[in-house]
């Protein structure tokens, strides 16, 4: 059939270009509420885990997607909690194979618009981590791992409910590349050579109008497939403004989509539906939500949507969970954090547990848990904690729970996948990860030594070995990628360097992707410098090379890119909503074709973006288009389908059936539709499609029905196929095995039916050094070979190497997982197996179970001990304590559980632990900090302080004795550097009258308390102490708020029996009893300009007169009913914690003459104290006594002791006289 293109002047197509914008702006009003491609995209909120885990299936979806347009999208706060509802129906085929069971894909408006054209889509070009294939048409109908980092958010699920939660999209805004064209493009012969006007082929189709629902903006679809041709559509009006759906219409089709029954008036005609779900297991059982705006409802369907029955709930879901197997099991989530079940497909529910965190629960895995009833959960214990426990269906008690991790783990870190299960446990702000394999106890992961990751995020965990990305120390914008032996423990490194971006929520997306249908193989964008090329593996990672760009473009010219130089790049996007396709694609049903955006040059770009395709699983690359189009596998991969992407109606599709080669036009609809997405059937064995979108922004909801049979010449016979040889640039022994698979020749066209499946031979080869990878501490050098990294000991072996038994013995190779090749060199570097020998101890390893140096008085401490190296079973283990308390244990593996204890006194303890075994011993030292818990802080501070002198401030502590603690000092005006002290008192100084306040906080293991004083600074003052009538101590609670209220009290009494200004009188009630109180009498400098001889003059006279009140007892106040308290003055005094001085205190004046007329009266005594009778009797008394005691002469003794006294009294008398008095103030 003769083909050509139409070439029209310039000017006509000007016209028709400009006319057709013209007609988008005028519709433009009615396009900020309704048009997808006119709006940025939506946002989809994103969950926190410490443990950046993320698998092949999507988290647990919260109620609203925010599917809807972005002038409405939930942001990432309060409404974003409801943005993760589940948004397909997992388990039917088209549905993209996700964690939440049975919701069904969302649809917005014209997804398909133009990166950058009128507006961005709703859907990004998602970055994934893996894909797997279904062999549905749909855009992307893919399974899709996601790496999230604050997540959310979302993290892995185990591959057990790979079937039984629907996936939700990373992003639902899309990246905005390129501008769209409007004239239509053709395949790429048509566009190397002019010739007569292309025939106009036509696909057999129908269009069905969803009458009435012109104003919905939101549809999810089911079909079901499995030879039936029943669909359910539900679309929707949803209010941004309200954050609800506000209508929505049911609509059903069994003749494959060609006619629709709208069933609004059998699930009820005032009733607001919001989501799909479909048993995963069962795909006729059906599941509809009300909106719980305005009832909490379920409808519940057995026979595909015919009929429901509507059960009523006192909860509010949020998202779901189906059994992968049982078809009527579902757990429940609910707003309040709560976990429910169901065994009877949502007609009873029960209460599982509380306090569970969302997405962090998981069905059990048949042949890894003990029964298929038991559920992993992660429930909150507190802010910062939380547990790992499983329990039974139907019985979660406390008495029930086990609980696999021993302690606690960080919040949102529990994953579940396939046989591994992870957690994360933080450790002085450092995280610690923890893995799992086959449900046995949990191992520290190994990385590399010196990786100290800032984040972790689990990609896959196929083929019983995980690969993990590391954002490591040094890195910001990118991730290294890890691989690990079978038990998920030791990891090596496989690439480094691997692209990252942000999502719109905080979400971290790493730019690698697995290939579908070819085992082992991995494409990843690598940053080299400052530039990002596009790598490919194909043995897990062992080796990784670029890209060999085409040799001829679409004009069939020639390419002139020599590698290293200049290679392919690709962009490794996915989308998560199967209607929308991403940057790349590939299917298990069609293995070795894969096609991708991309460019070609020295690095990836985001301009001059073209679609290349490889048949070859990456060998060879051809451009197929040179902009951006969505590519759909049809007849499993048997023919491809291309529809543009643009903001524009298009009328027009394309069709190859040579593997991309050679392309057709179709037309699909009469009246041009702006499509807003492409659904296959589920199976793709009836080969048909259905496109949805609108003739207008205005318009309904249009479902072009397309059926593809009727261009199918025949059934595919044998002589169709043939075979193909999987290769890596020559090489055709990958992962230890010859691969030869059978694909359609590129010159049949027929259809290959259910009974198609894809085939493949292997052939075992020998092993070869490129069938092993480094082992855990080696590391591959530019030679090839893998050496000890330096901070590597090859010689130490496990502590369970036991004397007597065997060990493996690492060459510095591990053959890599998965891969089967034979014989060869596998001996070579295969790890052998040796005999344990009798060492010494070596790395003793002394921690406590909480990974903490502290602890409170009267808890259980619990220490854990173990070796690095030794026989563990011959090495006894002697813990000291440091109280006096000290335990021995015969060998290491006595005390796997740790070592408990309780310290019952505060302070710091050296613990100590020795192993030691006959050939020597080794120690390991913990110094922990034993607390007690801080529950009362007082800060002593005067209330009045002389200006440029020293001021004690002083912390009193309740209980006194806390442990170790900090004290933080706010003085003064100076509140951006506090004052650090492990002492509780400090000293200041303020420089300037008026007032100050100071703040001390004190540090306590995670307590902090603070208290805060005023002090008024002045030159000078005048202080009194004042005591109370007794009936007040009756009433003092010794409470600081109770003695503030006094002190103003008090303070009113003075001014009102004195008339003294209240600016010049300062009062403080003083802590404890019996109970005492200061007034301060402060200068008024306004009154005598500030001269200080007429101030202290004037206070004199304030002083008498506040003294004579005092003393006349006029001044009184009434403290309750019934209860008159005096106020009288004690005695003068110095202000409190002040250091005054004669010239500016009254009473330090009083104090000093107190001190000279005592120091006098002492000197008169002993100076005329030979004339005081009292002393000469007590002199004569003492020596009395001593004669009757005294042994020998009794004239002799007496006459000395005489003699002696007067002498001694002498002296003291020419001291006394001769030494000059110093008093100290």
């Amino acid at each position: 059939m003769g083909r050509g293109v139409i070439f029209w002047p310039k000017w006509i197509r000007s016209l028709w270009f400009s006319l057709l914008i013209m007609l988008c702006l005028f519709h433009g009003d009615k396009a900020e509420i309704t048009c997808r491609s006119c709006h940025a995209g939506n946002k989809w909120r994103a969950r926190k885990l410490l443990l950046k885990f993320d698998t092949s299936e999507s988290a647990t979806a919260s109620k609203q997607d925010g599917f809807g347009h972005a002038d409405g999208a939930a942001g990432f706060g309060t409404a974003s909690v409801e943005s993760e509802r589940l948004r397909c129906a997992d388990g039917s085929a088209e549905c993209i194979t996700g964690r939440m069971g049975g919701r069904e894909p969302r649809l917005k408006r014209n997804n398909l618009g133009a990166r950058d054209g009128i507006g961005n889509t709703e859907v990004t070009q998602t970055k994934v981590s893996q894909q797997k294939a279904s062999d549905d048409a749909g855009f992307n109908s893919r399974y899709t791992k996601r790496v999230r980092r604050n997540s959310s958010d979302n993290k892995a699920r185990q591959a057990s409910s790979a079937n039984s939660r629907s996936p939700e999209p990373d992003i639902s805004s899309a990246l905005g590349r390129r501008v769209a064209r409007s004239e239509l493009r053709w395949s790429p012969e048509e566009r190397r050579a002019a010739g007569p006007v292309q025939e106009e082929l036509k696909l057999n189709s129908s269009t069905f109008a969803l009458t009435g629902d012109s104003t919905h903006n939101q549809a999810m679809v089911h079909w079901s497939g499995q030879n039936s041709s029943v669909i359910l559509m539900l679309t929707k009006l949803f209010d941004f403004s309200l954050n609800s759906v506000t209508e929505s219409s049911l609509w059903r089709s069994t003749d494959y989509g060609a006619t629709y029954q709208k069933l609004n008036d059998k699930v009820g005609v005032k009733t607001i539906l919001s989501y799909l779900y479909v048993s995963p297991n069962n795909k006729r059982k059906i599941m509809l939500l009300t909106d719980p705006e305005v009832e909490s409802s379920l409808l519940i369907s057995s026979d595909e949507g015919a009929t429901y029955q509507k059960y009523r709930l006192n909860f509010y879901i949020l998202s779901l969970l189906f059994h992968p197997e049982q078809e009527d099991w579902i757990l429940a989530y609910s707003h309040d954090q709560k976990l429910y079940s169901s065994v009877e497909f949502g007609r009873r529910w029960q209460l599982v547990h509380e306090r569970v965190a969302p997405n962090r629960f998981y069905w059990s895995k048949m042949g890894l848990d003990k029964e298929p009833g038991l559920i992993h959960l992660e429930t909150s214990i507190s802010e910062g904690q939380a547990l790992y426990v499983t329990c039974k269906l139907h019985n979660c008690t406390d008495a029930n729970k086990s609980k696999p991790f021993p302690g606690y783990i960080d919040p949102n870190s529990l994953v579940v996948q396939d046989e591994y299960v992870f957690v994360q446990v933080s450790t002085v702000g450092k995280p610690i990860y923890y893995v799992s394999a086959k449900r046995d106890v949990f191992t520290q992961m190994k990385l590399p030594k010196y990786t100290l990751p800032k984040g972790l995020h689990v990609i896959s965990t196929d083929e019983n070995r995980v690969v993990a990305a590391v954002q490591e120390w040094n890195q910001n914008e990118t991730y290294n990628l890890y691989v690990s032996d079978t038990s998920g423990v030791s990891y090596t490194l496989a690439l480094e360097n691997v692209v990252s971006s942000m999502g719109p929520e905080g979400n971290v997306m790493v730019d690698l992707y697995e290939v579908a249908g070819i085992k082992g193989m991995f494409l990843a964008n690598k940053k080299i410098d400052t530039q990002i090329k596009t790598h490919i593996t194909y043995n897990r990672g062992r080796d990784w090379r670029i890209l060999q760009a085409p040799s001829k473009d679409l004009r069939g010219s020639s390419v002139h890119c020599l590698l290293p130089y200049c290679s392919l790049h690709l962009h490794l996007h996915v989308s998560a909503n199967q209607y929308t396709s991403g940057n790349i694609a590939s299917r298990d049903s069609a293995p070795g074709i894969i096609v991708a955006s991309g460019s070609i040059g020295s690095e990836l770009t985001t301009s001059n973006i073209s679609l290349f395709i490889t048949s070859d699983a990456g060998n060879t690359w051809r451009q197929i288009f040179d902009e951006e189009y969505a590519v759909l596998y049809l007849n499993q991969g048997g023919a491809l389908v291309a529809i543009r992407h643009t903001p524009l109606p298009i009328r027009h599709l394309w069709l190859s059936f040579d593997e991309g080669r050679q392309w057709n036009k179709y037309t699909f609809t009469n009246t041009p539709l702006f499509v807003d997405g492409v659904l296959g059937e589920p199976g793709e064995d009836t080969l048909i499609m259905t496109i949805f979108g609108h003739f207008s922004h205005r318009s309904e909801w249009q479902l072009v029905k397309m059926d593809f049979r009727s261009i199918f010449n025949k059934r595919c016979t044998e002589a169709d196929y043939q075979t193909w040889l999987l290769h890596d640039q020559g090489e055709s022994c990958l992962m230890g095995v010859k691969r030869i698979y059978r694909k359609l020749k590129t010159t049949s066209r027929c259809v290959m039916g259910k009974t198609y499946s894809v085939s493949m031979t292997s052939d075992p080869c020998d092993c070869t050094e490129a069938d092993f990878e480094c082992d855990y501490g080696y590391e591959r050098h530019t030679s090839g070979k893998c050496s000890p990294a330096f901070w590597f000991h090859p010689s130490s072996m496990s502590r369970s190497c036991t004397t007597g038994m065997t060990f493996l013995n690492s060459t510095g190779y591990r053959k890599v997982v998965s891969n089967n090749c034979t014989a060869g060199v596998s001996i070579k570097y295969t790890a052998r197996r040796q005999q344990c020998p009798i060492q010494a101890p070596k790395g003793l390893h002394l921690v406590t179970s909480e990974g903490t140096l502290t602890a409170r008085t009267g808890t259980n401490v619990t220490f854990l001990v173990f070796l690095e190296e030794g026989d563990g079973t011959r090495t006894s283990i002697t813990l000291d304590f440091g109280d006096g308390h000290a335990l021995t244990y015969s060998n290491v593996s006595s005390i796997e559980d740790g070592i408990k204890h309780i310290y019952k006194s505060v302070g710091i303890y050296r613990v100590t632990a020795t192993g030691e075994n006959s050939l020597g011993s080794e120690t390991a030292v913990l110094y922990l900090h034993v607390t007690c818990q801080l529950e009362y802080i007082h800060l002593s501070a005067p209330f009045v302080a002389v200006r440029n002198k020293e001021v004690n401030l002083t912390a009193v502590l309740w209980p006194s004795q806390v442990g170790t603690v900090t004290y933080i000092w706010w003085i003064g005006n100076n509140t951006e550097q506090p004052v650090i002290t492990l002492e509780g008192s400090a000293t200041c100084k303020f420089s300037q009258e008026g007032i100050n306040t100071v703040t001390v906080q004190v540090s306590s293991g995670n307590t902090i308390l603070q208290d805060r004083k005023t002090i008024a600074v002045h030159e000078y003052f005048r202080s009194y102490l004042l005591s109370f009538s007794s009936n007040l101590d009756d009433h003092n609670p010794d409470v600081a708020e109770w003695r503030f209220d006094v002190s103003q009290v008090i303070k009113n009494s003075l001014i009102q029996a004195t008339g003294v200004r209240e600016d010049q009188l300062l009062v403080t009630f003083l802590p404890g009893r019996p109970s005492t109180a200061e007034f301060f009498l402060v200068p008024d400098k306004q009154l005598n300009g500030g001269k200080p001889e007429k101030n202290s003059a004037h206070l004199d006279q304030l002083s008498e007169v506040l003294h004579n009140a005092l003393n006349q007892n006029l001044v009184q106040f009434t403290l309750r009913p019934g209860v008159q308290v005096t106020v009288y003055v004690a005695h003068l005094s110095a202000a409190p914690l002040v250091d005054t001085s004669e010239n500016h205190s009254g009473s330090a004046m009083l104090m000093l003459l107190s001190v000279a007329v005592l120091g006098l009266a002492l000197f008169f005594i002993y100076k005329f104290k030979r004339k005081i009778p009292g002393l000469n009797v007590y002199a004569q008394m003492q020596n009395e006594k001593e004669q009757e005691v005294s042994p020998g002469n009794p004239t002799e003794a007496t006459l000395s002791s005489q003699q002696g006294f007067v002498h001694s009294l002498e002296l003291l008398d020419t001291e006394f006289n001769s030494r000059p008095i110093v008093w100290c103030l």
